[in-house]
């Protein structure tokens, strides 16, 4: 029986966060009213002439700067020709023969193991317009708000071989975006969009199969699932006698399947030629490396470092690099007081918690956080000192969210300063023992389990400021000296 592995190469279009489009002044701004970010230029009227938008090309070259691209002296806008309802000129802008970002690599973690995927290339090009079908009216709409908004096209060579990498790569390229400031990787608004080309071939083979181009996909799970999809379709395909025709498939959520939409076409049913009515894109040395002294660290470097620095597990520093802003606002913490491992619990379970319940994710940025960094810090700090046990630690978060004050404050109020004190501690402890001459006696005859229920006890009897680990040693004292 012949067994099979899949090839997998991606088309990202990521929009870039420019205010303007990529040749005109209108706004870029996701969510407006219908054909309100609309202007000559980009509606196509005759006689317009389009102007390149400096900061977009900017983006672009961070970009492949990023990924370890060539970046271009010189490249050139190309149009590229098709006829449908949301292209007013007939032809999108773009780059073919000579696009801005050449090769480079996306390097990130699979399941604890580094790998890369090579990259094609990086272009620029603009956006469509949206059309808006109207079963009801028997109509189709077009809202032409999108139509010139700055894209990066990023293709990658076919190196993924399953979907489950290939998700894992889009992750890694979007954090990379996200980190460049350059894109917020949105796919439920589209501004972080997936193509992807998938092909199976004999396992040991070197030639490539016919491939498929699977779109509409709007989330990392969908991307997944159309991927894996489409890898058991083709099998079966092949399997049965049948061969793959080379064309364009629709991901159906609803139905968990592809769909043909029309034959794929070829680069040359697009009649690419340079743009007459902008000039060649020269990007000097100068240019390059003053983006180059700007680029921020990024999602691998800051794991590598958060691993040897800081001695975080892999999957800690993973989380906790995945996006800018939770490692922003890690290393904030971080600077108030130095415990790693302990503010990183706090930060994954509590903080990132809290800001899923309340939606406090606006557009892919945490711009309000459930408590200020340093005062983050100082309830580790409170722990660390045993002023304050862990559990309690919890009562005083939950009274930080809900109330602004810095944990020391709360802890004053409240009086929720850990017991210490040994004697008061073995008083606590020899009432629980009095009250529960039966429980002492089951666990002195072997029954160890109800150790537990003595901590329990005592705790509950401090009201639970009682520190555990003077509570656990003195425990075992008198129930071994027979109390």
């Amino acid at each position: 029986m012949t067994t099979f592995e899949a090839v997998i190469g991606l088309e990202v279009h990521a929009q870039l966060l420019t205010r303007s489009k990529l040749f005109c002044a209108c706004s870029a701004e996701f969510g407006a009213p219908p054909n309100t970010h609309v202007c000559p230029v980009c509606a196509a009227f005759p006689g317009v002439l389009p102007v390149t938008n400096r900061q977009a090309v900017e983006f672009a070259i961070r970009a492949g700067l990023a990924a370890g691209s060539t970046i271009a002296p010189t490249s050139r806008w190309a149009r590229k020709h098709y006829f449908y309802p949301d292209l007013p000129k007939a032809y999108q802008i773009s780059m073919y023969e000579a696009p801005i970002c050449i090769g480079g690599a996306v390097r990130f973690s699979d399941g604890g193991i580094d790998k890369q995927v090579r990259l094609v290339r990086i272009h620029l090009e603009e956006d469509a317009g949206k059309n808006i079908h109207d079963a009801q009216a028997d109509a189709s709409l077009v809202d032409l708000n999108r139509a010139g908004v700055p894209l990066l096209e990023i293709v990658s060579e076919p190196d993924l071989r399953s979907a489950a990498e290939a998700a894992a790569y889009l992750r890694a390229l979007r954090s990379i975006l996200q980190y460049l400031e350059v894109c917020d990787g949105n796919m439920e608004e589209g501004s972080f969009r997936c193509d992807a080309n998938v092909s199976v071939r004999p396992a040991g083979s070197e030639t490539l199969g016919t491939r498929a181009e699977i779109k509409n996909m709007n989330s990392f799970r969908s991307v997944e699932r159309a991927i894996e999809h489409e890898i058991v379709r083709q099998i079966e395909l092949v399997s049965s006698g049948g061969t793959v025709v080379q064309e364009t498939r629709l991901w159906d959520a609803d139905r968990d399947l592809t769909r043909s939409m029309r034959s794929k076409e070829f680069a040359h049913d697009y009649r690419y030629f340079p743009d007459p009515d902008l000039p060649p894109l020269v990007v000097d040395e100068r240019w390059t490396e003053a983006v180059r002294r700007n680029l921020p660290e990024l999602p691998a470097a800051r794991r590598a470092r958060f691993e040897k620095e800081l001695g975080l597990p892999a999957y800690d520093a993973e989380v906790l690099t995945a996006r800018r802003d939770v490692a922003d606002y890690y290393e904030a913490a971080l600077a108030n007081h130095r415990n790693p491992k302990a503010l990183a619990n706090w930060v994954m379970e509590s903080i990132l918690r809290i800001v899923r319940e309340r939606k406090l994710d606006e557009r892919l940025r945490i711009t309000r956080w459930p408590v200020a960094p340093g005062d983050l810090a100082e309830l580790v700090a409170l722990i660390d000192e045993a002023t304050i046990s862990g559990k309690i630690a919890k009562a005083v978060f939950d009274e930080m969210v809900a109330t602004g004050k810095p944990p020391r404050t709360i802890v004053a109020e409240r009086g929720l300063v850990q017991v210490t004190d040994g004697a008061a501690i073995g008083a606590a402890i020899d009432r629980v023992l009095g009250a529960n001459p039966d429980k002492v006696a089951e666990y002195r005859a072997g029954k160890e389990k109800l150790f537990g229920f003595f901590v329990g006890q005592v705790m509950k009897a401090t009201e639970g400021k009682a520190n555990p680990q003077q509570v656990n040693e003195l425990l075992k004292e008198r129930l071994g000296a027979g109390a």
